[in-house]
């Protein structure tokens, strides 16, 4: 049986993560042969662009699900599966040993699926910069988790908006795609923080819960346990973890629980954006 969806305080977000022309035809002597060819050549092209046309709009219309925009919760656009979870992994790569692609790994190894939400000041050695490239290539999105970890809602406009294109220009110039997801350090943020989120094309998202940095739970078992059982789990629900070793430890474990709690793990990329609204 499902619990109902609660949702963490503004305090537990404060705490969370503490510790990117055709050419003219020649107008004299002009061949029927050439204007068979440029009749061809213009009747592939149109052939290719509606192709093109089709592809874009199959993949605009396969978007099912939502970010709710209060709650941070995921939502069905129509017929979708709603015993879905979003799992989600913060502060990604964290020097000094990372564990990101660990993580990965082993959530692509079980089918599943998440966010990595990383930081532009972790993405400065070739290093870290091999990681999240692995881990894009691997098909995770990429998220933006601004470049310093500030708290938004205490800085002027200008400075988040360095704080967040730093990022999404270094993330692209890694991957080859800019970050469609946004998750604001501590899950503070503002009108300014909305604005600019909104004219990268990016989704803004808190979370539901997360215990990976809370006393008790920086450890494998009592981490799985708690993120399988929590009482704020529910449809929907967007799961907050970070690049930690006990959370590499538990993630397999941390699956398979709530695939047997009935719940699916959502795929990103079925998640629109404000671009595809």
């Amino acid at each position: 049986m499902k619990k109902t969806l609660l949702i963490l305080s503004a305090s537990a977000f404060l705490a969370a993560c503490q510790a990117n022309e055709t050419p003219k035809n020649e107008e004299s002597n002009v061949s029927s042969e050439a204007v068979s060819s440029s009749e061809v050549i213009e009747t592939e092209s149109s052939s290719e662009t509606a192709t093109v046309e089709s592809t874009i709009e199959a993949e605009v219309a396969a978007y099912e699900y939502q970010i709710n925009p209060d709650i941070f919760t995921v939502v069905p656009l129509a017929d979708a599966d709603t015993e879905v979870v979003l799992l989600t992994f913060d502060d990604s790569p964290q020097p000094p040993d990372s564990q990101t692609l660990e993580i990965a790994q082993t959530v692509k190894e079980k089918g599943a699926n998440a966010i990595f939400f990383v930081m532009g000041q972790f993405l400065e050695s070739e290093e870290s910069r091999a990681i999240i490239k692995e881990v894009s290539d691997m098909g995770f999105e990429i998220g933006n988790h601004s470049y310093s970890h500030p708290d938004l809602a205490s800085i002027s406009y200008e400075e988040q908006l360095e704080e967040i294109i730093a990022t999404n220009d270094a993330v692209e110039e890694i991957t080859g795609k800019r970050p469609r997801f946004f998750r604001a350090p501590y899950g503070s943020y503002n009108t300014d923080t909305v604005a600019i989120s909104e004219s990268e094309n990016m989704t803004l998202m808190n979370w539901t819960y997360g215990y990976d940095w809370v006393d008790g739970y920086m450890e494998e078992t009592a981490l799985a346990d708690i993120m399988i059982n929590a009482p704020e789990l529910g449809s929907g629900g967007n799961l907050l973890m970070h690049d930690r070793p006990w959370t590499a430890a538990a993630i397999g474990t941390i699956i398979d629980g709530l695939r047997a709690q009935g719940y699916e793990m959502v795929d990103p990329k079925l998640i629109e954006s404000p671009e595809e609204e």
